[in-house]
Order: structure tokens, then C-alpha cells, then sequence
């Protein structure tokens, strides 16, 4: 009986793993032309840093996004500046470098408002 219990709580034990979420995503944005952190930016990337050193071994993606505005270059180099400010910001919050991928991924283009892409995406796992 005893051995059944303990088989019983290891299966629910498992089962209970199957619903822990697998993953993130936040998004932190910026204003035209800067990759300076505001308050609510770095409230962001103190949350998705809890959430990493909570999940240790979800690895952290950081992308960087421009506006169309300025040259191919030029929105290349903000997204890069931008997706390092924010993965410094995680490093900072206790999430280790070497779980952290950057990407710079340049203009894209926005629906509403130009802030649309003026933005990093953290993915944390997979959301």
C-alpha cells in the first residue's frame, strides 16, 4: 500500500510538471532615436528577470526592433543598442549572459503608432 501511495505521488508530481508554463514573452519599448531605459522599461525587465532566474533553464531570447525612420544601417545599429541595453538590464537583475541570445533585427513596420517598433521582445522559453 505504501508503495502505491508513493508511485501515486510521483505520477501527480509529473503530471504537475506538465502544466508549469513554458514560457514568456515580454516587451519593453522606447522612445524615437534612444535606447534609454524609463521607469515602466526597467520595471519589465525586472519582472522578466524573476521570472528567468525562476526558470533556470529557459533560455532568454533578446530582440531589438526600429522604426522605419532612418537608414537600413542606422535601424540596425538602434535595434542592436536597444537589445543590449535590455540584456544588460537582465544581467544586471541576476539572469546569467550565457543564456542570453541578442538579435537586432532592424525596421519593421507598425499598424498604429511608430512605437509599435520601437521595441525589444525578451521570449523567455517558449511562450
Amino acid at each position: 500500500m505504501r508503495r502505491l501511495f508513493i508511485l501515486g505521488m510521483l505520477l501527480a508530481l509529473g503530471a504537475c510538471s506538465l502544466f508549469e508554463p513554458s514560457g514568456q514573452r515580454y516587451v519593453v519599448f522606447f522612445q524615437e532615436f534612444s535606447a534609454a531605459l524609463d521607469d515602466p522599461a526597467k520595471a519589465v525587465i525586472a519582472s522578466a528577470a524573476d521570472w528567468a532566474k525562476a526558470h533556470p533553464a529557459a533560455p532568454v531570447v533578446v530582440s531589438g526592433y526600429a522604426d522605419p525612420e532612418g537608414s537600413a544601417q542606422a535601424n540596425k545599429d538602434i535595434s542592436r543598442t536597444r537589445a543590449q541595453v535590455v540584456a544588460d538590464g537582465l544581467v544586471a537583475g541576476g539572469v546569467t549572459a550565457q543564456r542570453i541570445t541578442i538579435r537586432a533585427r532592424g525596421e519593421v513596420g507598425y499598424t498604429m503608432d511608430a512605437q509599435e517598433s520601437r521595441r525589444v521582445t525578451i521570449v523567455l522559453g517558449t511562450p
